[in-house]
């Protein structure tokens, strides 16, 4: 693996693995345990949005979730507010941590309050959205070879790919995170000429975190379960 780029909620890298391993840990992002809010008890609601819109916003804030969690894992949020203008995601106190904390919930005109407790348990994405980690999503690393007057163009759209002179043709490397092919095969066609493609069997892949835990953690979490269930599988064949 080549780590290509890395953020707090972002890593991309190339790996040589494929496409087939690639789906199946990304489909089971949606196996990983996710910490998220389940119940919404409404006390006071002065807000201009139905008791139903405020606790779908609330249970779409993502919570910290850590490597302990298991199916029982569970807590509980409290929120009170009674100034007026907005009600954040900051004003949710109690266990688990919030991870951005201006998400804004609702709005309050002057003597107006909403009060709530939130409810939170352990989920997969398999089951509601609010449980998801993230996202990945990744594409063959290519080689592009076209005619030598596109260099200039290339370059100016994407500074950082990498093109290698061929005499009167460049080879433009497509592995880094912008896809440049796309790109590539549209300048050509445009002006009536060839753009040679050559796909590897080397990914890009990129993994998007939506805050509840790093991307690394989600990628590994999803391998865990994938192999858990895997050897589930070669059990049941070997009893067979």
């Amino acid at each position: 693996m080549k780590k290509i780029e890395k953020t707090e909620n972002t890593v991309v890298f190339s790996a040589d693995i494929s496409e087939t391993l690639a789906n199946s840990i990304r489909r089971y992002l949606n196996q990983v345990l996710v910490m998220a809010v389940d119940e919404v008890e409404i006390s006071r609601n002065d807000s201009p949005l139905y008791d139903e819109a405020v606790a779908h916003r609330i249970a779409l804030i993502p919570l910290k979730t850590d490597k302990s969690v298991n199916e029982k894992s569970a807590g509980k949020l409290k929120l009170e507010v009674k100034k007026e203008g907005s009600a954040y995601s900051q004003d949710l106190k109690g266990t688990p941590e919030i991870v951005y904390e201006n998400i804004p919930i609702t709005t309050l005109a002057e003597g107006q309050e909403l009060q709530l407790v939130a409810f939170v348990k352990s989920g997969k994405g398999s089951e509601h959205s609010k449980f998801s980690p993230g996202l990945m999503f990744y594409r063959n690393v290519s080689e592009i070879t076209l005619d030598k007057e596109f260099h200039d163009e290339i370059k100016k759209v994407f500074p950082n790919v990498e093109i290698k002179d061929r005499g009167n043709k460049i080879l433009v490397l497509d592995n880094k995170k912008n896809e440049v092919l796309d790109f590539c095969e549209g300048i050509a066609n445009k002006r009536k000429k060839k753009a040679e493609i050559d796909t590897k069997n080397e990914l890009v892949i990129t993994l998007e975190s939506f805050g509840q835990m790093s991307p690394e953690e989600m990628f590994k979490r999803s391998i865990e379960v994938l192999k858990k269930d895997l050897a589930l599988v070669q059990k049941g064949m070997d009893k067979a």
